[in-house]
């Protein structure tokens, strides 16, 4: 099952890489797929566009739950990097610290790194209600990594702050949510 997320999370890597668009536009706008047993909803960040935000429901789990993930471009290359990854890092999460994300894989894109940290897997209508109305009430959704007790995130990222608009967030993760479903409903015809 890991193998498979992971080799999940490099081709939807290269999918947002390929899809990937520089648009200075007022609408948000959500890119929604499907790749085997998931589904996924992604949004660009507002600071450095390349970053998403991920919403990845799979079929495994009757897609009652979601597994939220973001990543971060970075310039940095530290030798070490490589030891964090499963390892939890410190974020604020719209200001509010106490919150990790553990970092799931790094790889070389561009002249730096793309970086996947996982927020976790909730099940999916609390999680998506909670974050809408988180959006609603702080009008962004803002991730900051911050230090930590044994990590300095100025070693590791030039730039530590992204946000992303959720606008339409409910909508788009029931479009995914809807294909998760029909992933089963295929499943139970073949």
């Amino acid at each position: 099952m890991k193998i498979n997320f992971l080799l999940f999370l490099l081709l939807i890597s290269l999918s947002l890489i390929l899809n990937s668009r520089n648009v200075l536009a007022t609408e948000v706008e959500w890119n929604i797929e499907r790749f085997e047993k998931f589904s996924f909803a992604t949004v660009s960040g507002e600071i450095q566009h390349g970053d998403k935000l991920a919403f990845i429901i799979a079929s495994e789990d009757d897609c009652n739950e979601v597994t939220s993930w973001f990543s971060f471009y970075t310039w940095r290359n530290p030798e070490d990097f490589k030891k964090l990854i499963d390892k939890e890092v410190p974020i604020m999460l719209n200001g509010e610290i106490g919150i990790s994300a553990t970092i799931l894989s790094i790889n070389p894109f561009l002249n730096g790194n793309r970086v996947i940290l996982a927020l976790g897997t909730f099940p999916i209508k609390e999680y998506i209600y909670l974050l809408h109305k988180t959006y609603e009430e702080y009008e962004k959704y803002e991730i900051e990594i911050i230090d930590g007790a044994d990590f300095q995130v100025s070693r590791y990222f030039d730039i530590t702050i992204n946000n992303w608009k959720l606008d339409n967030l409910i909508e788009s993760i029931s479009k995914a949510n809807k294909i998760c479903k029909e992933i089963i409903l295929n499943k139970e015809i073949s």
